[in-house]
């Protein structure tokens, strides 16, 4: 019934395209520089279609007849050039612009759009950008990871973490609105897509700290998306190894009426079969999402965004071998597997916008939510064990294989947890423009609904003796000494929490600009409050509020370098979500406090030319002071909380991001991250944090054969040093210490665009529909690194040793895709 209802949502905005269709007129000729010499990759656009200029320069765009159109021509080397063009139906204009590198002809709204990003050090990236970047799990997360100050060393897992945060502390908003990633998971191949549908963005600004006091309660960082807005039909298709995409963009006959729907498939066997767990593996993930647009009058706009996943997962794991010591004391785990995983986690997401703008200088918005998730996660899976040692003599015809086993052992994972969750929003903001001023406020309620069931537990077994919790393992001396006490499993969770939580939260900002003296200045200053009260099956919280004041100045001296220094701050807060009040036993704590963070972030931004072309080196240095710290452990995606705000943290780092055309036409940018963070817990001392990524170098690189333009490489190129993580679960993190193996991963992607508007402009045969068609290849883990997610701990009684056998991630992999544009 459900998959009945979401393909007919599918085929009814399907079909409501087809009746966009125009009379049009087409404007063509050559884009040539000072000297009168072609440019190519020049990026023509209008209110309805975009192309670019082929290496002759030469383009060709259809606008729409008998209307007044703003062609833009723009390009990273030169300034761009505007043009207002109305011609009769089936008209063709020659027009062929000059494109001037030293005089200043950008429109104003386009230089003040790029120009306040810069002021309130937020970044942007370019939608194409996402489409193109090769990666196991491609889209927006994929190129933040690039990012200076973004890490993660799961591409499985559309996770990640800012500068010492974790993946709880990050803000992520579609059309203003806060989404939120699944409860359950535990592993990264367990995710399946993420909430954003790339197919569908038009704009993509970040902020990794200091942010302004508009955005809401969290430590970390700020995504912020915007999906587009279509004024004319079209269509985008992607299929490869790993699924497919759809997404049609459609326009009413009297454009009052918009939409762009998306549909997505994804199936990571690909992947997971790289690993070394051989598998019987079913996933399943699909999304529907949509976003209507209703232009009712000059001043009122509404605008609909709902979106229908549902992800599942079956992983039956068979067998396993890993190989790890040293050359001369190599051994292997041989596991066998039986019993089986089967999770699902089904997401029902719908928020109504409507936006009324009286006069130009006030606006209102009143946007409402909500949002529905109901999550299984069942599994019954059976680890047979053999710990041995490697024949390693070359000569020999049993080398590589296991020949003495010093260690036999079990391990039984049960587990049957269920959640349910209901988050019902609704807000009101408003926005007062002057010439050189701005007020911005918003009031909000959330209401947070969960039903949460967990029961888990483990039995480990090595060479016939039942193994006991940490806290009896000190006692036991097996087999010299007999065990007499009772047999209880290794762990042991089982909760059932029925809680929920009432926020009411606002903010209220000022923008101004001014001059000190010859150099501009802008400044920002706001508060945010936020009250809230957990109520649940085992107590009544606490009434808890907070407040939040944030500040933000920037400087742009009147140098001939065109430099723009900015500091940024405040007093950030991150009350309690339903993961942070679950201790590691399951229970609720209705208690816990707000997280606290002061940050201080200062900044120079710098443009210049290099090459006589376009380049930008932002520099950071930012310092986090954090109390009423709940700490956490990290395995694979999964974070379990203590739940006690018994801790305090700091940290501090310098991030480094040099972007601009390397190679002209194309842009490409390299990232550098410094970052120390540590905590200290009930005053025992200093140690470092579960995300503590002291270096981070970032590539995300694009180019093209200069003979051959239609053939294109794209190069995503990460490298960590190791994490926190190494150790158990379960462990006391002070004595264990132990950081996992430095995460290096290369991903490249090589493009050949088959069909592009200029090829095809000619073309009266089906292959006239559409307006880019490129097939292409990508290659996974390029150099087949063998990265580590976490450690299994595999304990031999008789030696009373514990060996730490890495998991792997995936190897090398070969994915084709082809995607196509209408």
């Amino acid at each position: 019934m459900k998959n009945s209802l979401t393909f007919s949502i599918y085929f009814f905005f399907l079909g409501v395209s087809f009746i966009s269709l125009a009379q049009n007129a087409r404007v063509k000729g050559v884009v040539l520089d000072e000297n009168k010499v072609p440019i190519a990759n020049v990026a023509i656009s209008s209110e309805t279609n975009s192309t670019r200029s082929n290496s002759n320069g030469f383009y060709e765009l259809p606008i729409p007849a008998q209307k007044k159109t703003t062609i833009v021509f723009s390009h990273l080397a030169f300034k761009s050039v505007s043009a207002i063009i109305s011609l009769q139906p089936n008209a063709i204009f020659e027009f062929n612009p000059i494109l001037n590198t030293r005089i200043e002809q950008m429109g104003e709204v386009i230089v003040s759009s790029k120009n306040k990003n810069r002021i309130q050090g937020i970044t942007s990236i370019t939608p194409e950008i996402l489409r193109k970047t090769p990666g196991a799990n491609a889209g927006v997360e994929n190129v933040l990871k690039t990012l200076a100050g973004v890490n993660s060393n799961n591409e499985l897992s559309s996770q990640y973490a800012v500068r010492g945060g974790n993946y709880d502390e990050n803000l992520v908003y579609v059309n203003e609105v806060e989404v939120y990633r699944p409860f359950l998971i535990r592993s990264g191949q367990q995710e399946g897509l993420s909430f954003i549908n790339s197919d569908l963005v038009q704009n993509i600004d970040f902020s990794a700290g200091g942010f302004q006091a508009k955005y809401g309660d969290k430590l970390s960082s700020v995504l912020d998306i915007t999906y587009r807005k279509p004024t004319a039909f079209g269509a985008n298709f992607e299929a490869s190894f790993l699924g497919g995409s759809l997404s049609v963009d459609a326009v009413s006959r009297n454009k009052k009426w918009s939409a762009v729907t998306g549909v997505r498939y994804r199936n990571n066997s690909l992947l997971v079969n790289s690993q070394e767990t051989q598998t019987n593996f079913t996933p399943s993930f699909v999304d529907v999402q949509t976003n209507i647009n209703y232009q009712a009058s000059a001043k009122w706009q509404w605008s609909f965004l709902g979106t229908i996943s549902r992800n599942n997962y079956e992983y039956q794991p068979l067998t396993r071998q890993t190989n790890f010591g040293t050359l001369d004391q190599p051994m292997a785990l041989l596991v066998f597997y039986e019993g089986r995983e089967k999770n699902s986690y089904g997401t029902y997401f719908g928020a109504i916008k409507t936006t009324f703008k009286p006069i130009e200088t006030f606006s209102l918005k009143l946007i409402s939510s909500l949002y529905h998730t109901v999550e299984q996660e069942h599994f019954d899976i059976l680890a047979q064990y053999r710990l041995g040692e490697v024949d390693n003599n070359v000569a020999s015809e049993n080398y590589g294989k296991v020949s003495y086993s010093r260690g036999i052992g079990s391990q039984l994972n049960h587990a049957r947890n269920n959640l349910d969750a209901l988050i019902a929003t609704i807000e009101l903001k408003g926005f007062h423009d002057w010439k050189k001023s701005q007020l911005d406020w918003g009031v909000k309620y959330t209401r947070e609904s969960i039903r949460d069931r967990v029961v888990e537990w483990e039995v480990i077994d090595s060479l016939s003796f039942s193994i006991p919790p940490p806290t009896i393992l000190p006692q036991r001396d097996e087999p010299n000494t007999i065990y007499s006490g009772p047999l209880v499993p290794y762990q042991n969770v089982r909760a059932t929490n029925f809680n929920t939580i009432n926020r009411f939260s606002g903010f209220a900002q000022w923008n101004s600009k001014s001059n000190l003296g010859s150099a501009k200045l802008w400044y920002n200053a706001g508060l945010r409050f936020q009250h809230w009260e957990v109520a649940g099956t085992n107590a009544l919280g606490n009434s808890q509020f907070v407040w939040s004041p944030r500040a933000q100045i920037a400087i742009q001296p009147n140098w001939e370098k065109d430099m723009l220094f900015r500091l940024s701050g405040g007093l950030y807060y991150q009350p309690p979500f339903y993961r942070e009040l679950r201790d590691a036993d399951g229970i609720v704590q209705t208690n816990v406090k707000a997280q606290q963070s002061v940050h201080l972030v200062v900044a120079n931004d710098y443009n210049f030319k290099m090459w006589n072309r376009p380049f930008k080196l932002v520099s950071e240095l930012y310092y986090k002071s954090m109390s009423d710290v709940n700490t956490y452990t990290i395995d694979n995606v999964r974070i379990r909380y203590a739940a006690n705000n018994l801790a305090k943290a700091y940290a501090q780092g310098l991030d480094f991001r040099l972007n601009g055309e390397f190679v002209p036409g194309t842009e490409s940018w390299f990232s550098f991250g410094y970052l120390k963070t540590e905590e200290n817990s009930e005053n025992r001392g200093y140690i470092a944090r579960p995300t503590d990524q002291l270096l981070k170098f970032g590539i995300l690189f694009q180019d093209y054969m200069p003979t051959i333009p239609s053939m294109k490489v794209y190069l995503n190129l990460v490298y960590n040093t190791g994490l926190p993580g190494g150790s158990p679960s379960y462990a006391d993190p002070y004595q264990y210490q132990n950081r996992l193996r430095d995460y290096r991963r290369a991903d490249v992607g090589f493009s050949k665009v088959l069909i592009d508007n200029y090829s095809n402009s000619k073309k009266k045969n089906w292959l006239g529909n559409f307006k880019e068609l490129a097939i292409g290849a990508e290659i996974f883990n390029l150099f087949n690194n063998q990265n580590a997610i976490t450690n299994t701990w595999v304990r031999d009684v008789y030696s009373k040793n514990q060996y730490a056998i890495p998991n792997y991630m995936t190897t090398r992999v070969f994915n084709i895709k082809l995607s196509a544009k209408l």
